[in-house]
């Protein structure tokens, strides 16, 4: 596909590979570089003059790509001009935790999305940068700290992973994320400001979306998308009754693609696995070269458009 003016080229070519419609991405293009911002600002305008101008070089390519395959609306400028940051304690007595909330001050579409962190918890600027453009295309996001103030930090010996790891005790993580959606469920669903919520989650979030989702037994939830989850217990997916969009790469050794779509194949429902090519862990959100950084803005654009179907359209019939 031959870009027009002095846009960046794009090439893209998109094949079913499987019976439920997933889809695979071979993207070729130079950098659209997003820069992270300060994580220790609690409010922050800052990103929407940079959203701004990525996407005046990237909206017209996108459309033209997406508009085919996935409804894509475009984006709202207003919707990036503010989000409004706040950070949270939820929760009573020893199970009161830490949160940050990022809700859209311009055409809020009343709509609550709970982010499930990496490793690096929710205070990473990466995690952040993302959680605040789903913001700003309308959402209210709430990210848990899961790790009760100690995130894995890329300082720390390699070796001491598995005894980190080891600390974050299941029962206890779940137990959270549960407080985390039990607020959410307060101040939006019994409130009747949205019919149901999102859940998104990255490599040790995007392993616990299927947790989640499979406790789900009052129906909170409308949809999941977990980008290249790990530690998946397989055995639970066929309990989760709403769809999932997975988000991974053929390269990741932590996120088998042949896992994803037997997963796939258990929750039905209309769940679909998207396969970018060449792409490894965690490109989605914390791209680390030119050419993972054109990836995680169609990886974006793919789960933009999966949250308003599944969610927003829901809530506007």
């Amino acid at each position: 596909m031959a870009s027009s003016g002095n846009a960046p080229h794009f090439h893209a070519s998109v094949s079913a590979v499987s019976s439920n419609k997933s889809l695979v991405f071979c993207l070729q293009s130079p950098s659209l570089r997003f820069r992270p911002f300060n994580k220790a600002s609690p409010l922050v305008p800052p990103i929407a003059s940079k959203l701004n101008a990525w996407k005046s070089e990237v909206q017209s390519i996108s459309n033209k790509i997406y508009s085919s395959l996935v409804g894509l609306e475009s984006e709202n400028d207003e919707a990036c001009e503010l989000v409004n940051g706040t950070e949270l304690s939820i929760g009573e007595g020893d199970d009161t935790i830490r949160a940050y909330l990022f809700k859209a001050v311009k055409n809020n579409n009343d709509t609550g999305i709970l982010l499930l962190s990496d490793i690096y918890g929710f205070e990473d600027s990466s995690t952040r940068e993302f959680a605040y453009r789903v913001a700003c295309n309308g959402y209210n996001v709430l990210a848990p700290d899961l790790f009760r103030g100690d995130p894995w930090t890329k300082d720390r010996p390699k070796d001491l992973f598995e005894q980190w790891y080891a600390k974050q005790q299941p029962d206890r993580v779940a137990k959270d994320i549960k407080t985390a959606k039990d607020w959410l469920v307060g101040e939006l669903l019994s409130a009747g400001i949205s019919k149901k919520l999102g859940v998104i989650g990255f490599c040790f979030g995007g392993g616990r979306v299927i947790d989640v989702l499979a406790k789900d037994q009052s129906n909170n939830f409308g949809a999941g998308v977990s980008f290249y989850g790990t530690r998946i217990h397989r055995s639970v997916a066929c309990d989760i009754n709403v769809p999932v969009l997975f988000i991974s790469g053929d390269k990741d050794p932590l996120c088998p693609v042949n896992l994803l779509r037997d997963l796939e194949k258990s929750i039905g429902r209309g769940s679909r696995v998207v396969i970018f090519e060449g792409r490894g862990h965690g490109f989605a959100h914390r791209p680390n070269s030119p050419d993972e950084d054109e990836g995680a803005e169609q990886a974006f654009l793919v789960m933009r458009s999966w949250l308003h179907d599944e969610l927003v359209a829901g809530n506007l019939s």
